[in-house]
């Protein structure tokens, strides 16, 4: 295989393993540009997955399966909202909650229900997503340097792929130039001025929560849908930690967000890629330095080139209405 190829093998890797991130960080965001710090997508996520997971298995309908993904996971989302927003506590104690409580009931409900580990049973073809191909992507697959990138990496993609980065600039359009996005921003910076024009904050947080579960179910729908035939235990694997970090690298700006995880999940396919080949005066790696690589890296690039991120201004303040 010339470099060239190798290249769009890698390319083709990094957008397959980056989707879940757009769509965990894409969901941190609109919450946390209401002014709700949310470290419970990882929670949110593993549980869309098994939910997902375990109804495809059921009924073998992977539109049933994505539907129970969203709304487990808008569930666990209000649950959040609810002891974030109408008990105003402590926002990152009810994310962290999420994250344990999830990890652990989908391994003994999964166990209990298919007694398979805390495994799913394997999906057949029509439990889970297939690839899209597009036109003529087989005929002009030999063509130099066109046919590549239009048949590997173009065409061959799941719809969550494709809803995944269509979902940048409809973020954005909503965020930047709807009445909705708005006064979702301006909740995380003034909740008082909001309130004093006779909109409700408690019912904005509410909304910006509901699609970050939204969000995060088709997140963890791609990972026991698309990316494998079912769900296995701890799936997520700290995606939902990377797409934060991813976050906040990007200063909560969408395309930014998308070019963070694209970058990520780079450094993920580019870790899988070197598992087991020898480096050049190095020689051979261990595994688990390799399968680490993208954890440390991206460590590294958060404490070393981010430069300063400045959250909004009433993020992880519960609002206190005025009387």
């Amino acid at each position: 295989m010339d470099f060239f190829h190798v290249i769009v093998v890698l390319l083709e890797s990094t957008i397959r393993v980056s989707v879940p991130l757009i769509f965990a960080a894409l969901a941190g965001l609109f919450t946390e540009r209401a002014g709700i710090f949310d470290i419970g997508l990882e929670g949110k996520m593993l549980g869309a997955a098994f939910a997902a997971g375990a109804v495809a298995a059921i009924t073998q309908s992977v539109w049933l399966g994505l539907l129970a993904a969203i709304l487990i996971s808008v569930a666990l989302s209000l649950v959040h909202g609810y002891a974030s927003i109408t008990q105003r506590g402590n926002q990152i104690v009810s994310g962290v909650a999420i994250n344990f409580i999830v990890a652990g009931s989908t391994v003994i409900l999964g166990e209990a229900w298919f007694r398979q580990g805390g495994r799913t049973p394997a999906l057949a073809e029509g439990a889970r997503f297939q690839t899209i191909n597009f036109p003529f992507a087989d005929t002009i697959r030999e063509v130099p340097f066109i046919g590549p990138i239009y048949a590997d990496l173009l065409s061959g993609h799941f719809i969550l792929t494709y809803l995944a980065f269509a979902m940048v600039p409809l973020s954005w359009w909503i965020l930047y130039r709807t009445r909705f996005g708005l006064r979702l921003r301006a909740v995380g910076e003034n909740p008082g001025a909001v309130d004093t024009a006779g909109i409700s904050v408690i019912w904005m947080r509410y909304r910006a929560v509901i699609c970050c579960g939204i969000l995060c179910g088709f997140a963890g729908a791609y990972l026991s849908l698309a990316m494998t035939a079912g769900f296995v235990k701890g799936m997520t694997a700290g995606k939902g930690y990377i797409a934060l970090a991813a976050l906040i690298f990007a200063k909560w700006r969408p395309f930014n967000i998308m070019l963070a995880c694209l970058l990520f999940g780079f450094l993920d396919a580019f870790a899988i890629r070197l598992q087991g080949n020898p480096l050049p005066l190095i020689g051979q790696v261990p595994v688990q330095l390799m399968q680490a690589l993208p954890y440390i890296l991206t460590v590294i690039l958060l404490a070393g080139f981010i430069g300063k991120a400045i959250p909004p201004k009433a993020g992880g303040v519960p609002y206190v209405k005025e009387r």
